[in-house]
């Protein structure tokens, strides 16, 4: 795909002569219109209550963009491109910066080509662009044991700020794209590190064979799945230690702290998505140190993170595990939210199958297997009893959206704002070297 292009300069209204300049960016001739900030007049899509916030709003990271920034994760979408700022300008192709100066290709995978909203989507919406998986740290980073740094509402600024925020959504978006209109048998690489992962939840699996349930007067929350947790914790480091090469050994510590994290707490016996968050960040500090690279982002989604919902949905099952901070019939899931939005991702442009289709019962038996978005609702339907649009209210009216891209870029928005932003989730989120508290730095 050739690389489009999109010169950003300060618009003619900055007074030039005294050096001040108003905020503004505008396209140099020849390119599309933009300015930015966007015009606040534009409408919401018609999406029903679940779409919380309009798309014309600025997504705000971090502090306001100033004239000779040089941080890659500042990005404006306009049309169907999104590109990202550097000192002179913005491309929308990796590592490509026609002045020399901006993005470099050495920070990894940036996003481009069509923006997942489609050319429908508002003018001048900002998204932190994702972050590459291939981000090896410094012989010299000192690795530390992963600790709570968000104790009260007021702190959640510091994390919405912080260089973890701005890598972990990254992070999801990065993949986001890179499985849109894809099935889940689409012929990818599978590389070592992948198949060491899939191997390491493939232990997880047995160990559940390994510890049945036990009798007990409670219909929920199964004690034996503490039993299953204590060897996790206990062997956590070791497992981690399989998929981490030798030379990163200073790592698995921290790394194996995310792991743990991510399968539920074992003294509310309970799961959710902030246990799949952990997970995702599990992921990503394999990929910033270096495991994961480039081009395993496609088996990351299909391969791992699809064998790790299996497993957790068998622990959901055979131990009675009770939804952490589930909202009900107002809630989007009582358990994952990630495989919604990738899953919505690989259905966008899809020949036949529309939003519409996945409350029908034959559409969903059909195609389930090619889909992540069908299996989660497949997995809800077993689960639950009852008409869909009673247990499942929010996927009901989700249903009614007329296409999946829309679908994606609200679920996003809704996963930042339900998931990212709330404090009960994120309080139990940990910081350490490879996804730091501090704020964001350029650069």
């Amino acid at each position: 795909m050739a690389a489009q292009q999109l010169h950003l300069t300060p618009r003619k209204s900055m007074a030039a002569a005294a050096g001040r300049w108003d905020g503004r960016w505008r396209a140099c001739s020849g390119c599309p219109a933009l300015t930015w900030p966007p015009p606040r007049s534009a409408r919401s899509p018609r999406a029903g209550r679940w779409w919380a916030c309009s798309l014309s709003a600025p997504h705000r990271h971090g502090r306001r963009l100033l004239w000779g920034d040089f941080n890659s994760r500042f990005s404006v979408i306009a049309g169907r491109c999104s590109f990202s700022f550097g000192k002179r300008g913005a491309c929308g192709v990796a590592g490509e910066d026609p002045a020399g100066v901006g993005a470099s290709s050495e920070r990894g995978l940036q996003a481009s080509g069509p923006a997942p909203g489609g050319s429908k989507m508002a003018e001048g919406e900002r998204q932190p662009p994702p972050e590459s998986l291939e981000e090896i740290p410094p012989a010299t980073q000192n690795f530390i044991i992963p600790k709570k740094e968000i104790h009260t509402v007021p702190d959640m600024g510091k994390w919405k700020r912080s260089q973890a925020y701005a890598d972990y959504i990254g992070f999801i978006l990065t993949l986001n794209e890179g499985v849109k209109g894809k099935k889940l048998t689409f012929e990818y690489k599978v590389s070592e590190a992948i198949e060491k992962l899939v191997a390491l939840l493939n232990t997880l699996d047995r160990w559940i064979d390994e510890t049945p349930p036990v009798d007990q007067p409670s219909r929920f929350g199964n004690k034996a799945y503490r039993t299953w947790y204590g060897k996790l914790d206990e062997e956590a480091e070791n497992l981690v230690a399989t998929v981490v090469p030798t030379h990163l050994a200073a790592a698995v510590p921290e790394v194996a702290v995310y792991l743990k994290e991510s399968v539920g707490n074992s003294t509310r016996i309970d799961y959710g998505t902030g246990h799949e968050a952990a997970f995702a960040a599990f992921l990503c500090c394999l990929c910033k140190i270096g495991v994961l690279r480039v081009d395993d982002q496609i088996a990351i989604v299909f391969k791992v993170f699809n064998r790790y919902l299996e497993v957790m949905r068998k622990l959901q099952k055979t131990y009675r595990m009770e939804p952490a901070g589930s909202q009900g019939v107002w809630g989007l899931d009582d358990f994952q939210f990630l495989p919604f939005i990738w899953g919505s991702s690989q259905l966008i442009d899809h020949p036949y199958l529309e939003p519409r289709h996945f409350v029908d019962e034959k559409a969903v038996n059909e195609n389930h297997e090619d889909y992540m978005f069908l299996e989660c609702i497949l997995f809800i339907t077993e689960m639950k009893t009852g008409p869909f649009a009673e247990h499942s209210n929010q996927l009901w009216n989700i249903s009614a959206v007329p296409s999946w891209s829309k679908v994606n870029q609200g679920l996003i928005r809704m996963y930042k704002a339900e998931c990212l932003e709330k404090f009960p989730v994120i309080q139990h989120f940990k910081f350490g070297s490879l996804l730091p508290i501090h704020p964001v730095t350029s650069g």
